[in-house]
C-alpha cells in the first residue's frame, strides 16, 4: 500500500494540470496541497461560495452542478481521479459558479489560492498548463450547450454512449459509471424520459441494456442519431 506521500505523488504525475514539471517544482506543489476526505453525497462546496482553492481528485467521483430556481438540477462535469475542478474561480479570482458534490466517497487534494497564486508567480509553466485546462473545459461547455439547445434527447444520448465507447476504448460495448438518474441530468432531461428512450433503442435494435451494461448493437445508425440530434421515430 503507498503512503500518503507517494499517494500524493503518484496523483500529481498523472494529473494533467501539473505534467512537465521537474520534480522539484511536482514538490513546491505538494507542499501547498492538503488531503482532504469527503462522505458519499457531501457538498464539497456550493455555488456562490468564495473561490478560496480548488481540488484535484485522488479517489472517488465528483460532479458539479446547477440547480435553477423550480429545483432542476443539471450537471455540468462528472470527474474522476486526476481531474481539477473549482479551478476556474480560483485562477480569475471570483466566487463558485457552480456547486459540487461528492457522489461516492471521496478524497481530493486542496489547493489554497493564495499559495497556488504565489506558486504560479515562481512557475509559469502552471499558469500555462491552467489555461489547457480551462480551455478544454470551455471547448466541452460549448459541446454541451449545442447539445442541450440543438439536440433531442436520443440525439444526446447516442453521442454520450459513443463518447464512453471511445473513452472505454470498446466500441460494443460501455458500461455507465453513474446511476441513470444521474446520466439523466447530466443529458438534460428527467429519469423517466431517459427510461422510454432506452427502451425506444433497444426497441429498434440500437443497443441492448442490461443495467449499467449496454451493448451498442449497430453502431453507424447510433453514429446517425447522434449526429442528427433527431427524435426516435
Amino acid at each position: 500500500m503507498l503512503s500518503p506521500k507517494d499517494k500524493t505523488d503518484a496523483v500529481l504525475h498523472r494529473t494533467p494540470l501539473f505534467s512537465g514539471l521537474a520534480p522539484r517544482e511536482r514538490l513546491e506543489v505538494r507542499g501547498i496541497a492538503a488531503t482532504r476526505a469527503f462522505a458519499k453525497g457531501e457538498i464539497i462546496f456550493s455555488e456562490g461560495d468564495p473561490g478560496d482553492g480548488f481540488h484535484v481528485i485522488m479517489e472517488g467521483q465528483v460532479k458539479v452542478f446547477k440547480v435553477s430556481s423550480e429545483g432542476k438540477e443539471q450537471i455540468l462535469h462528472l470527474l474522476g481521479p486526476t481531474e481539477p475542478f473549482g479551478e476556474a474561480a480560483v485562477f480569475f479570482g471570483r466566487r463558485f459558479p457552480a456547486s459540487s458534490q461528492a457522489l461516492t466517497q471521496a478524497q481530493t487534494l486542496f489547493f489554497p489560492r493564495s499559495a497556488f497564486v504565489e506558486l504560479i508567480g515562481r512557475q509559469p509553466s502552471l499558469a500555462l498548463n491552467m489555461l489547457a485546462v480551462l480551455s478544454l473545459r470551455l471547448h466541452q461547455f460549448a459541446d454541451q450547450v449545442e447539445d442541450l439547445s440543438l439536440k433531442e434527447v436520443p440525439g444526446r444520448l447516442a453521442g454520450y454512449l459513443l463518447f464512453l465507447a471511445q473513452a472505454q476504448n470498446n466500441p460494443g460495448r460501455v458500461q455507465l459509471a453513474i446511476s441513470k438518474g444521474h446520466l439523466a441530468s447530466l443529458l438534460g432531461t428527467i429519469p423517466e424520459t431517459l427510461s422510454r428512450i432506452f427502451a425506444k433503442m433497444s426497441d429498434q435494435g440500437l443497443i441492448r441494456v442490461a443495467g449499467r451494461t449496454i451493448d451498442v448493437l449497430d453502431p453507424p445508425k447510433l453514429k446517425a442519431l447522434a449526429r442528427e440530434g433527431k427524435r426516435l421515430e
